[in-house]
């Protein structure tokens, strides 16, 4: 998971990148960069942390040029070093500069094939580089000192004929423009917008509409599945399908938890399908009595992203609502942090209980999901050691127990708190009385009614179909290997330094 945006703009766009950096930096918080080009020159800056911290005053005044892209980070493979933090820059073909959110599965395939036959070097572990280099290689085949926008579009059909698994990517050509595309599956999200300014058309991409909304960006649509959007610097935009065989399936995890609760994707309002999930999650706990007689007194959500789902099942359940814990904004989501310690330290410092809400009460929290069942087995304690006379436990998703391989960092099964186990069971793991999951045919019922025409969702995490086709038990093990919490440990004692701004020259 991680965030990206490109404008082509009618003055510096640094500032807007920054911007929508930070409407998105809750898609990584690992890392951050900015690349703008002005005329025949790049400004590259990135390093590790939050938007905040990476640009300083004096990096920003350096970043000139009236079109660019940005990422925000966290690590879904390899270390996390700054070295591995994006915008990327090849300088050949023309200087290009790629932005991306998902992850190759056959990234490794790929790299020996640079290697050998594209004689390309990829210098970090990322797939990103990988993709990138890719996208370099068949660029080159256009030959002209200047590529055309169908020349652009080939180089894409070139990405997708080699290229497997998730990737929402937006590059910028130094003297062309920049590119956005969307794999064949639409696994990963990618909008376009546009904006009418005294000087003209302004064009934006991004991972989430809402980045485009607070630009005062209007929303044309979603990138298609296979296609691609080039927007040339004199600011003329062009779309064609890049790809043959398309299929839509996009990652349902973005409508649970991944995506803000303000954005649109795929044309389905995040906060609607949130709040259809809650509706659901609320008749499976009915059905639980079947004369309509719970003993829930009061509705707690865990903040933020349980919030949505919880409005609706207070009401149907006919309980009140209440916020029953205060959340500090300067903590990171635990769900993205790199290791098992971190997130441990950082529930209590993220949340603090108010007393008088669970008190002698029955207390239903909801929460999105369950993953590891390490944070929500501490918040379950503070609600106990708050005072609450039983404590229930409502998941707006069904019980994840297979690893993504779409750029999303899940640990590994074994570290998946419902792995072999019964809802019963995980239940008495994280010491709630009793556990409720959605179920997965009502978590697509809720998508669907936001977009008809979407008939599958890539719900890999809770049923174990992966809609690519093409990865086996081999694959999903050299994946465990590498997102166990001990190699993430390893990886954290390997982390570079600071980088400044980085200025590219290209002499065409």
């Amino acid at each position: 998971m991680c965030g990206v945006v490109g404008i082509v703009g009618r003055q510096f766009v640094n500032q807007q990148l920054y911007d929508a950096l930070i409407a998105l930096q809750h898609r990584g918080q690992d890392a951050a960069g900015i690349v703008t080009c002005d005329a025949h020159r790049l400004y590259l800056r990135k390093a590790n942390g939050l938007v905040r911290d990476v640009f300083q005053q004096y990096h920003m005044q350096r970043l000139t040029g009236n079109m660019g892209i940005g990422h925000v980070r966290y690590p879904t493979a390899g270390t996390s070093s700054s070295a591995e933090a994006q915008p990327m820059y090849v300088n050949s073909p023309y200087g290009i500069t790629l932005a991306h959110n998902g992850n190759l599965t056959n990234s490794d395939d790929l790299k020996a094939d640079l290697y050998r036959d594209d004689l390309r070097h990829v210098n970090t572990d990322s797939d990103s580089e990988v993709l990138l280099n890719v996208f370099a290689h068949e660029l080159q085949k256009a030959g002209t000192q200047r590529p055309s926008a169908e020349q652009v579009f080939d180089a894409v059909r070139g990405v997708h004929r080699r290229c497997k698994g998730a990737y929402a990517g937006v590059a910028m050509i130094i003297g062309g423009g920049i590119v956005g595309f969307r794999d064949p599956h639409g696994i990963r999200p990618l909008i376009f917008g546009k904006r009418e300014t005294p000087d003209g058309v302004e064009y934006m991409l991004a991972s989430e509409s809402v980045a485009l909304d607070i630009l005062g960006f209007k929303r044309i649509r979603d990138v298609a599945p296979g296609e691609a959007v080039y927007i040339d610097q004199q600011g003329e935009l062009r779309t064609a399908l890049c790809a043959e065989d398309t299929h839509t399936t996009p990652c349902i995890f973005e409508l649970v938890y991944l995506a803000r609760a303000d954005s649109i994707i795929d044309e389905i309002s995040v906060y609607k399908s949130r709040l259809r999930m809650g509706e659901r999650l609320a008749d499976r706990i009915l059905a639980r009595y079947p004369d309509g007689k719970h003993d829930i007194d009061v509705v707690i959500p865990i903040p933020d992203t349980g919030r949505t789902a919880a409005l609706p099942m207070a009401h149907r359940l006919n309980v009140k609502y209440r916020e029953g814990f205060t959340k500090n904004p300067y903590i990171g989501r635990t769900f993205i942090m790199p290791g098992q310690s971190q997130r441990k330290r950082s529930v209590r410092h993220k949340l603090n209980v108010i007393e008088l809400e669970f008190r002698g009460k029955n207390v239903l929290l909801v929460d999105d999901s369950i993953v590891r069942g390490t944070t929500i087995s501490q918040i379950i304690q503070m609600a106990r050691e708050a005072g609450a006379r039983k404590v229930y436990l409502a998941s707006a998703a069904p019980a994840v127990r297979f690893p993504n391989v779409y750029g999303i960092d899940m640990p590994t099964p074994v570290e998946f708190v419902a792995y072999n186990r019964t809802d019963e069971e995980v239940a008495q793991v994280i010491g709630a009385d009793w556990l409720i999951y959605q179920t997965i045919d009502d978590l697509v019922t809720c998508a669907r009614e936001g977009n008809p025409g979407i008939t599958e969702y890539d719900c890999s995490v809770f049923d174990g179909h992966y809609v690519t086709g093409d990865i086996d038990d081999a694959y999903l093990e050299r994946l465990s290997l590498s997102r166990s919490d001990l190699m993430k440990q390893r990886r954290e004692l390997d982390l570079n330094g600071d980088q400044s701004v980085i200025e590219i020259h290209n002499h065409a």
